[in-house]
This record gives structure tokens, sequence and C-alpha cells, in this order.
């Protein structure tokens, strides 16, 4: 009996002791929580924008005769209602300047920040770049609290942090992880080296700042890996410096000034490296160069792997567009390449990134592609025999209202309005044929699978 006694008690000692080390987000909460607010968002959209002109539906369609009769003047359908949604924020000056996501306030009519005293203010949204997903808006108060910024390169994986926002809509809501994995590039974001949490992240969390024990922000909280759309253990946040060197750009001239190549790249493979006679698979493989672009007039040439980009390495493709984007444009660098089994050392002056607003083909930005935010490119022959296709131009960029329509880099646009598209120059020429206000449906690949996206020219 003495020994059950004297083994429990060792045992009730350590969880203790466990206990004890375990993180107190009291004090933390308590000081930077007021800093943290909630923000509405109210857009109004029309019935239009919801239900397109779809070309050539079949006439016993039951969705042709939906659209027939909530298009009849006499339909009693209202033409257009308000949508409103939810996201988190951080005040980063007193002076009312606050961090947000752009998703959160893109395309808003009215913007509502309501802070943990209950009072609330309208904002006004002084920038938002889509390519970060960073937005900076103001609103009119002095003397607010505000966040401590922190530094995310000396974050460690496996430290702990805390995430405070407005998941579904409760405000204020504090959960706590840990740093999965730093330097994340996921699937059509090259612009952002993500901070990975396993702390419960959900929708209306988006925007809200990322906390080290310290109580200081590392991160703004983006987006999360999900198949139930709900939290599964995978979360992204942008890292604050990113963030903040983008919202005083913002801040200052109302956009963000990138650097550019005007290059396709990939990954180098095991078997890709064997070919090249490199040891190891390492790098960004050049696979296309833009005509008269930084890379052309530079010397970069397609079977060219970049090994160093302005002294530092590149380990892989994800991480060139980082190191090239965060160059300010008109730095001269000198690029490392591998190149016929030995280094080359090529210097090149870094270009300007196409403003989201018109990312064109390539270059310019008063083309009709440029018009809708795509920069498009030529469907290889061994992109079509892959995809089983015979015709379609592929998507390099989507930024403005073809990425807001859900177009993303890598689709493959194969019709508008249900006639076949060849080649990028006959996109341009029929999308020039049509008007602000008309509604377009694209027939978009993504994939195995074919889906359409409207979009409403401006």
């Amino acid at each position: 009996m003495k020994r059950l006694l004297c083994a429990f008690f060792l045992l009730s000692l350590s969880v203790f002791s466990s206990a004890k080390d375990l993180p107190d987000f009291t004090e933390l909460v308590e000081k930077q929580g007021p800093a943290v607010v909630n923000v509405s968002t109210t857009q109004t959209i029309s019935f239009e924008d919801l239900f397109p002109q779809i070309p050539n539906l079949p006439e016993d369609d039951p969705l042709r005769d939906f659209l027939r009769r909530y298009r009849s003047p006499h339909a009693d359908i209202p033409r257009e209602f308000e949508s409103k949604a939810q996201g988190s924020g951080f005040i980063v000056s007193s002076d009312g300047y606050i961090l947000t996501n752009a998703h959160v306030v893109d395309a808003a009519d009215e913007v509502t920040v309501r802070l943990t005293d209950k009072r609330e203010f309208k904002a006004k949204v002084i920038g938002a770049d889509l390519r970060s997903d960073v937005a900076l808006i103001k609103i009119e108060a002095t003397g607010l609290p505000k966040v401590a910024i922190g530094n995310p390169a000396q974050v460690k994986v496996g430290e702990w942090v805390a995430a405070i926002g407005s998941p579904f809509g409760f405000e204020n809501s504090v959960t706590a992880g840990i740093v999965s994995a730093k330097g994340r590039s996921l699937p059509q974001e090259n612009y952002v080296p993500f901070i990975q949490t396993d702390a419960a992240i959900n929708p209306g969390n988006s925007g809200g700042p990322l906390f080290n024990l310290k109580g200081e922000v590392i991160g703004i909280n983006s987006q999360i890996y999900s198949r139930t759309g709900g939290y599964m253990g995978l979360a992204f946040a942008i890292p604050i410096d990113v963030a903040m060197n983008i919202a005083d750009q913002l801040r200052a001239h109302g956009k963000v000034s990138r650097g550019w190549l005007g290059v396709i790249i990939q990954e180098v493979t095991k078997d890709l490296a064997e070919s090249f006679g490199l040891k190891t698979p390492e790098g960004a493989l050049i696979a296309g160069v833009e005509k008269d672009g930084p890379a052309e007039k530079g010397g970069l040439e397609p079977s060219d792997v970049v090994l160093k980009f302005d002294g530092k390495p590149v380990g892989g493709a994800t991480e060139l567009p980082l190191l090239v984007a965060a160059t300010k444009p008109g730095k001269q660098v000198v690029v490392e390449v591998w190149r016929k089994g030995a280094p080359k050392d090529l210097t090149l002056t870094v270009g300007e990134a196409p403003a989201e607003q018109a990312a064109p083909h390539p270059g310019k930005a008063d083309t009709p592609s440029g018009r809708l935010g795509l920069r498009l490119g030529e469907l290889p022959a061994e992109g079509k025999k892959e995809l089983q296709i015979s015709h379609g131009v592929v998507v390099e960029d989507a930024n403005g209202l073809a990425a807001r329509a859900g177009i993303r880099r890598g689709d493959v646009i194969m019709s508008i309005n249900n006639k076949d598209v060849k080649n990028v120059a006959q996109f341009n020429q029929m999308l020039a044929g049509f008007k602000a206000g008309q509604n377009i449906a694209l027939l978009v690949r993504r994939g195995e699978r074919a889906l359409f996206v409207s979009i409403r020219l401006k």
C-alpha cells in the first residue's frame, strides 16, 4: 500500500511539474488583445454577377427556365443584395493604421472596424496587395493600443504561438499551438514564405495576428489547408516583416513594387539533375524566357539552372520568386547558373513586376488579356498531350478581375463563350471584341477538371 501511495505521489508531482512548464498566455492576451480588432465588410452584389448569361445552355435545362424567370422585369426577385463578411485585424500604429488580409477587404463597399471596447469606426482601405494577401486600412482615431512587432527570422520550429481573432464571428477568441514549419511555399502563392502553425485557425481569423510568447506579432493569419472548410491542423501566416514592408509601400505609394525577371521556372528533379550533370537536385530550372524581358536581356536561357541570385543560394524553384520579388526594380544583380555542365555568372538588371490591376501578356499592360489581369502563354505540345486537349492558352499569372473570378496560375483557358482559343494572339483578338459591362464565359481546364468561369468586363 505504501509503495502504491508513493508511486501515486510521484506521478502527481510529475504531472504538476509538467503543467507548470506549459506556457501561460494570460499576460499576452491582456496586453496585446486590445490591439486586435474585428473587421466586417459589406458588398453589394447583383444577381447578374451570380447568374451571368451562360452560352449554349440547352433549352430543356431547368437552369435556363430559372434564368429566364429571374431576368424578367416582372420577376419578384431583388436585383441586388448586400453580402456581409467578417475577418480580423490588428493595430500597428496608435493613430489608426490596421493590418489585415487583402481578401478580407477586397471589393468591399464598406469596411467597419470594431475594437474590444465596443467602439466602431468606418475604415478607409489605404491599399490591398492581392499577391501577398496583405491590406492596410485606416480609422480616424488616436491613442489606440498597438501591437509589438517581432522578428520572424528568430522564430524556431516547435516554439509556442498564439492567435487572436474572430473565428465564425466569435470576437477575440484565443487559440494556441506551435510553429510547425517555416518558409512554406503554397500552390499559386509565389511571394510569401509562410509560417505554418497548428494553432486553430478558422474562417474569421483571417487578418488576425500570430504572437510569439514575448507577445510580439510574428505573422498575419492568412489561410488554412482543409478538406472540410474548417480547421484541420494546418494554418499559414504571412511573416510580419514581409507584411510590414508591403504596408509601408501601400502607405507611401498606394501600391507594391516587386522585382521581376520574366521567366517560367520548374523544379529540378533527381532525374533532371543527373541529365544536367548536377550532383544534387537544386536550383530553379528556366523552362521559358519572355521576349525582351529582364532575363532575356541579361542572357538567361531556357535549360539554365539558377543556383544563386544576388549572392543568395537558390535551393529550389519556389525560392527564386521570393528572392526576385524582394529585390528593388532597377537593381543590377549577379546570377549564377548551371549551363552545359559548368557554372556561369550573368549580370542582369531586375525589372518591375506588372501591376495587379493590369497584369499583362508579356510586358504590355494595354493588351486585352491585361484588361482581365491575365498574363498568358502558349500551351506547349507536351502540355496538350498530357491534358489530352487540342487547343488552349496557359495562365502564367492571374490578378485583378481574373483572380477575383477564381482563375489561377497554371489554368488552361480553352474557349471564350464556346469559341475555341488556339493561341494568345487569337485570345486577345476575341477579347477585344467585347465591351465594358458584358459578361464572358471562359472554359477553363484545371488538372483533370473543366469548369466555366464568368467575368463581367470593366
